[in-house]
């Protein structure tokens, strides 16, 4: 600590000017989903690119054939050289009756257990997460009128409305990107009191699909039985993909699937992880994954199938007797390393195709197709970021999986060449996506604090 004392200090008494500069980033409704909110969304990335230059870093928008990017340099220095990215939209605040306050007028909301919450659409996702980041890199040149190491900024705009831009963008701007590691600041510490930094990340196949059967809505009267439902079938297609021991059905499914490394194993179970809680604090207590595993195997390491919106007929108010010529879901699979999400794509629409009876018909489009991601441990960046965390925290940093996906990262990997670094400090309860999001007050100043000590910690990596 002695070594960033100074900063660290500067980090404590500047906390309330940090926080009003978080409140007037989230004040912006920079929702990139929806068309009407575009001018938000350029305004928010105006103020980052401002904010950047305020500290001396080269920083402008860069525009797209979406929302813009944000890219601001550092001055040269010595040392290695990092690219933090972000993202400044945010995800709809519907259903606004549901929050207790303004969705974009940021409050600080104390709690019981002595914590205060910090809630706003995009407190803790990603804007929140994205100001500690910057804010540990102002506190060094507050401090020391320069930073340990090379930095540069990525701030996105279209991250929750599906990342659009980001590929074509990498892929032109790959050269002047290049590093020698990415930190990304959009995942959560292992509990409340643990950091953590993930490894393994999940890939996504997202399908819609829609199955036709009659030419138009029947009465169930005069052809029920006679006419074929196409809810029925899709009811149908939908039975077909689960066995009972939880395992998906689909033919290939688990081709190239390996068993959970039992080093990787042994780790995870020296987590305090308390399998129980885990569904009971959700309302539940049978698991319903793959028997015989357990439940951190589930959610990180075994690929999945999941039904994420079904709807056919009349669903309106009142009752409305008809056979639907229509029925549709929409379904994702999380995948796992040695999965194909092309392959598995395929075999996902032969498997529906093959259940339907002759005179009916699918249609399909795609929503996500990414590969799952596992990034080394063993790395100098990693063993000097997790001996960072663990001095900030006073407690061993987990090396931890999720079950969720984060495409940008391969696109790294595949455009930059470069490994990626996943340090948040978000926790399960942050409400992200829905009403009254939050992030705590201690993963904001704690976790500022946790990357003056990591940027330190990468600049003498060895």
């Amino acid at each position: 600590m002695s070594a960033v004392k100074d900063v660290l200090d500067h980090v404590d008494a500047g906390i309330d000017k940090g926080l009003e500069r978080l409140f007037e980033l989230v004040r912006i409704p920079s929702i990139s989903t929806d068309p009407s909110h575009a001018s938000d969304v350029r305004r928010a990335a105006e103020w980052l690119a401002a904010d950047l230059r305020s500290m001396g870093f080269d920083a402008n928008l860069r525009e797209t054939e979406g929302h813009p990017m944000v890219v601001g340099h550092g001055p040269k220095t010595d040392g290695p050289h990092v690219l933090f990215y972000g993202h400044y939209d945010v995800q709809p605040a519907d259903p606004l009756e549901l929050w207790d306050t303004d969705p974009f007028e940021p409050v600080l909301r104390p709690q019981p257990d002595g914590e205060t919450h910090i809630v706003g659409r995009g407190a803790s996702d990603d804007k929140g997460a994205l100001m500690t980041f910057v804010e540990a890199c102002r506190a060094f040149i507050d401090v020391r009128g320069s930073l340990p190491l090379n930095v540069s900024f990525l701030f996105e705009g279209e991250e929750e409305s599906g990342s659009g831009s980001l590929a074509g963008f990498l892929e032109k701007t790959a050269e002047e990107l290049r590093c020698d590691a990415v930190l990304v600041c959009d995942t959560d510490m292992w509990d409340r009191d643990t950091p953590a930094v993930t490894t393994m990340l999940r890939g996504l196949v997202g399908q819609e699909l829609t199955i036709t059967c009659a030419d138009r809505d029947l009465h169930s009267g005069m052809f029920g039985n006679a006419a074929r439902n196409a809810g029925q079938v899709l009811g149908d297609v939908i039975a077909s993909l689960r066995g009972e021991n939880g395992s998906v059905l689909i033919d290939g499914f688990y081709d190239g699937v390996e068993d959970l490394d039992p080093a990787i194993a042994e780790l995870w179970a020296e987590l305090p992880f308390d399998e129980e809680a885990f569904l009971t604090d959700i309302g539940l207590h049978i698991p319903a994954g793959e028997t015989g595993r357990t439940i951190l195997e589930q959610v990180w390491a075994r690929p999945t199938c999941e039904i994420n919106g079904i709807w056919s007929g009349y669903t309106e108010p009142g009752f409305k007797t008809v056979i639907p010529a229509k029925a549709h879901a929409k379904i994702s699979f999380r995948l796992v390393a040695g999965q194909d999400p092309e392959k598995i794509r395929a075999a996902f629409q032969r498997h529906v195709r093959d259940q339907l009876p002759d005179d009916c018909d699918v249609t399909f489009a795609d929503h996500g197709l990414s590969p799952a991601t596992s990034m080394p441990t063993d790395g100098a960046f990693m063993q000097a970021t997790l001996k960072a965390l663990s001095e900030e925290w006073e407690t061993k940093a987990a090396i931890a999986g999720t079950g969720g996906s984060i495409p940008i990262i391969g696109e790294f990997e595949r455009r930059l060449g470069t490994n990626a670094l996943l340090v948040g400090f978000g926790r399960f309860d942050n409400r992200i996506h829905s009403p009254n999001e939050k992030y705590d007050l201690s993963s904001y100043h704690k976790g500022t604090r946790s990357w003056v000590r990591i940027l330190h910690a990468l600049a003498h990596a060895n």
